[in-house]
């Protein structure tokens, strides 16, 4: 092989692990982006940031089992709460804007929405990350039988959606299980 052939070979071996380079590196971005739109959490990761959490504060009744549980859910998660056992929960309901069909047993406020009932941590978590406009903030209307604070911790939630909603009531889901 004389020294333009070793060449031309050469050229083609770099062009080949150029786009061998290009194809891993577009696979490793597809793989990341689909967890960026699936996790919160994975997002932030990826960008090797830690997510600062702001502070919630939860209205719930003092002999709820399950309002503590969830409230649990949320430390663990890595939010700081702030928790206020109320006896009046309907007229702090109402107050805050929660319309009935969409009501739960504990209510919580964190950055400016409103978080109805047993709202995974990590649903509130993207919530802050993506900032939807128009909303009032999100629901588990009723008690979904398998979510966090009605099951036992750690385990996946599963069948309920939670919804954003509007001041008109109107809502949309944001997450399904």
């Amino acid at each position: 092989m004389n020294k333009q052939e070793k060449f031309k070979l050469s050229k083609r071996i770099q062009v080949l692990i150029f786009a061998l380079i290009v194809i891993v590196g577009m696979i490793g971005f597809s793989t990341w982006s689909k967890a960026a739109k699936n996790n919160a959490d994975a997002v932030l990761s990826a960008m090797g940031t830690e997510q600062v959490l702001p502070e919630i504060v939860v209205y719930k009744s003092a002999t709820c089992t399950c309002c503590h549980k969830w409230v649990t859910h949320l430390e663990n998660a890595g939010f700081s709460v702030q928790a206020h056992n109320r006896e009046d929960m309907n007229s702090v309901k109402s107050s805050l804007g929660v319309i009935p069909g969409l009501a739960s047993c504990h209510t919580a406020l964190i950055d400016g929405y409103l978080i109805e009932g047993h709202v995974p941590a990590s649903d509130i978590k993207r919530l802050l990350v993506k900032r939807p406009k128009n909303i009032v903030g999100l629901t588990a209307p009723g008690m979904p039988r398998f979510s966090p604070g009605m099951q036992a911790e750690g385990l996946p939630p599963k069948g309920y959606d939670v919804l954003t909603f509007d001041e008109n009531g109107n809502t949309q889901v944001f997450s399904q299980y």
